[in-house]
């Protein structure tokens, strides 16, 4: 069984920076596809950035340019490093990971197959001045 936690959310201000991390516990092998979603009360859950098992990133256009994600896979973690944050970044960050071809990885793979694969818990990120 996979667990996945993520943690370093919290408070920034406009233009600030901030990096989570999601820590995989368990079995994560070659082929599996991780990625970052987002989601708040107002809106439906959004993709971020994906990581495939060859190593391809894909980010929304909301983020490109900002956030970077990166993977140590020696220590299973997936990291989401967001610079200049603006307010409309306030979510509960979310890392998901799934056995997925890497044509099928994509950033909105949380969102489309809901019930497939692993999630976890989330963590706060607020962006105010």
């Amino acid at each position: 069984e996979v667990e996945l936690v993520e943690s370093g959310g919290g408070s920034v201000q406009p233009g600030g920076s901030l990096r989570v991390s999601c820590t995989a516990t368990g079995y994560i092998a070659s082929g599996f596809c991780m990625a970052w979603f987002r989601q708040t009360s107002e809106k439906e859950r959004e993709g971020v950035a994906s990581i495939d098992s060859d190593g391809r990133i894909t980010y929304a256009d909301s983020v490109k340019g900002r956030f970077t994600i990166s993977k140590d896979n020696t220590k299973n973690i997936l990291y989401l490093q967001m610079d200049d944050m603006k307010p409309e970044d306030t979510a509960m960050y979310y890392c998901a990971a799934a056995r997925l071809a890497p044509t099928s990885c994509t950033p909105e793979y949380p969102a489309e197959l809901p019930n497939f694969g692993y999630r976890g818990q989330g963590t706060q990120v607020t962006v105010s001045s």
